[in-house]
């Protein structure tokens, strides 16, 4: 049983049960726990609290969690025939020539550039891929990269020019203003560093989850989760990879990593992404192209027999 330690919890906790840690309903919950023991310390003394059944669960350490192990009596679900299918995906995306392969945010940096000011442009070009071709985010990167791309070079340009020159990335008016913001507080916090964990990452104005990811593992080569776009949530949702149908990127990230060995989570995002840039379109996909087409449980609605 190495690096598995046991915890006990009340059987009273069930599936319904709110959760623990952080949250308003936790804190209602905490909150409520606390009026209740202030009633029960006027209660009499004679009165015998009842014996409750403790049972057992386990935590897994985060050693064995990135093995991808399962605790102890957890139930597994995984989609029936995901093995073949992401061989099939990475046949079909053996050649690595999808816009993603040559334009994507590990390839828009100042290789030459100091190891800070790279992951800095690591994340400036993840901000203006949002909504944003490769080939355009690309643009913008070069123009701001032969100006010298730094905190400080950013900070020092006013919105009027910046704009120009991340033109016509997706939303460029805001990005505009979340650049401006998140250099200000690289600056002050983090000595022009980016943040080395999720939580502060995302906290930045202008960062999502998914730029998040990218960022952990382009700047700074740790697994921190799957990076979900628009292409990895379609893709899984008409693969059947996850248990039930997603409604946004952050659920099906969840989904996919409740079955999806942690081994591979490094890969899936760029697979897919070029997969969907090339083969499984969101409108028109080229079904009739796909090795998949046999095994996609979306392929008869989309392509027909």
């Amino acid at each position: 049983m190495a690096g598995v330690r046991m915890v006990t919890r009340s059987r009273s906790r069930g599936p319904g049960a709110g959760p623990r840690g952080g949250g308003e309903e936790a804190a209602q919950l905490r909150r409520g726990e606390a009026a209740a023991e202030g009633k029960k310390s006027h209660s009499p003394a004679k009165r015998q609290r009842k014996t409750q059944k403790l049972s057992v669960a386990y935590e897994v350490s985060d050693h064995e969690k990135g093995e991808g192990a399962k605790p102890p009596g957890t139930p597994g679900w995984e989609p029936l025939a995901w093995r073949q299918q992401l061989l099939n995906i990475r046949t079909m995306r053996s050649e690595k020539d999808a816009p993603v392969d040559q334009l994507g945010a590990e390839h828009c940096y100042d290789p030459s550039a100091p190891p800070k000011v790279r992951r800095y442009q690591v994340l400036l070009s993840l901000m203006l891929s949002s909504q944003t071709k490769d080939q355009v985010t690309a643009g913008a990167m070069q123009r701001l990269c032969a100006r010298g791309l730094t905190v400080d070079s950013i900070l020092q340009t006013d919105d009027s020019t910046l704009g120009t020159l991340i033109y016509p990335v997706g939303f460029w008016r805001s990005k505009v203003k979340y650049i401006k913001q998140t250099s200000a507080i690289l600056q002050q916090r983090y000595g022009g560093d980016i943040p080395a964990t999720v939580a502060e990452l995302v906290a930045l104005p202008g960062v999502g989850p998914k730029m998040a990811h990218l960022a952990m593992a382009v700047a700074w080569g740790a697994v921190s989760g799957i990076a979900v776009d628009t292409h990895v949530h379609r893709i899984a949702n008409r693969l059947g990879w996850t248990k039930t149908a997603t409604k946004s990127p952050e659920k099906t990230r969840a989904a996919l990593e409740a079955w999806l060995p942690r081994e591979l989570w490094s890969e899936i995002n760029g697979l897919l992404v070029g997969f969907g840039q090339q083969t499984c379109l969101p409108v028109h996909p080229r079904c009739q192209d796909c090795l998949n087409r046999g095994l996609c449980p979306a392929a008869r609605s989309l392509c027909g027999p």
